[in-house]
């Protein structure tokens, strides 16, 4: 079983509470610049508020001060749910800003700077790019713990999505992987077509920590907990940590790395799709 090979820590806290909230007022911009997702810099604010500007889009307050992105646009998100769940992370840095730690804050900035400049269509393609070297469908020979290990603990979720959008993805040993048929592919684009440009923008992040399209479907669809993904997501790694043991704070650092990383995307999946009944239950939860 899944339990059987590494103990499952403690769900995350609830993301969605902001503790200092200060009233809108002054409307001076400024823009923060910061050369990399490693970089730190000393705090330079107290409060944190948010407000709702033109058109309906909300926006991000430092002291009264309109947060830009790093592409020297204003930072606006288009709900008051999103709102909330980035005012929390920057309300959550103490003296450091650790930008690297704020996962839903980088993501907003991609959707609204698109560095890549790509639209939809594109970012639909190189998801399904991922389906070619999906992690659950690359299947080992041997040893045969690891390939029962994979049968077992793969095979479920693999069933699971080709039920859930009657499709046919298969699994291989070969190292040229599945062949998956065209059919397959033109049904998840059809459904991905659904995805708002913000949605998509957290669905491609979901699926490059995971490496799996099929994990990734599994986790925004609820089939999957963060916890379940990512371990799945990292079997093999983990079947030869029980058997050859393993550097114990990197092997800890790592998981709750990936799982902060994954859950923050498939927030931002949840948070920025245009369904206000998900957020509305999202918020409740």
């Amino acid at each position: 079983m899944l339990k059987s090979l590494v103990r499952l820590q403690s769900q995350l806290g609830n993301a969605l509470s902001l503790s200092k909230v200060c009233p809108r007022g002054q409307q001076s911009r400024f823009t923060l610049k910061y050369s990399t997702a490693a970089a730190e810099r000393k705090k330079f604010y107290q409060d944190v508020s948010i407000s709702q500007g033109d058109g309906g889009v909300y926006e991000i307050n430092l002291d009264r001060r309109k947060l830009k992105t790093p592409g020297g646009k204003l930072f606006t998100v288009p709900n008051e749910a999103l709102a909330i769940a980035v005012a929390t992370e920057w309300d959550a840095q103490r003296d450091t800003l650790k930008f690297y730690s704020m996962h839903l804050t980088t993501l907003c900035n991609t959707a609204l700077d698109n560095p890549t400049e790509r639209n939809e269509d594109q970012m639909i393609n190189a998801a399904l790019k991922f389906l070619e070297t999906d992690t659950v469908c690359y299947r080992v020979d041997e040893p045969y713990a690891l390939v029962e290990l994979q049968k077992n603990e793969w095979d479920p979720v693999l069933h699971w999505i080709e039920n859930r959008y009657n499709v046919t993805i298969g699994s291989s040993s070969s190292i040229l992987g599945p062949e998956i048929p065209e059919e397959t592919k033109d049904t998840f684009r059809q459904h991905l077509k659904s995805y708002n440009f913000w949605s998509l923008t957290g669905l491609e992040y979901v699926i490059t920590q995971l490496k799996s399209v099929v994990l990734s479907m599994g986790m925004i669809d609820r089939h999957l907990s963060v916890e379940e993904a990512v371990l799945l997501s990292r079997l093999e790694e983990e079947y030869q940590i029980q058997r050859w043991g393993n550097v114990e704070w990197a092997h800890d650092y790592d998981m709750y790395e990936l799982r902060a990383r994954t859950a923050a995307g498939a927030l931002f999946v949840h948070l920025s799709s245009e369904s206000s009944t998900v957020k509305r239950k999202l918020l409740q939860d």
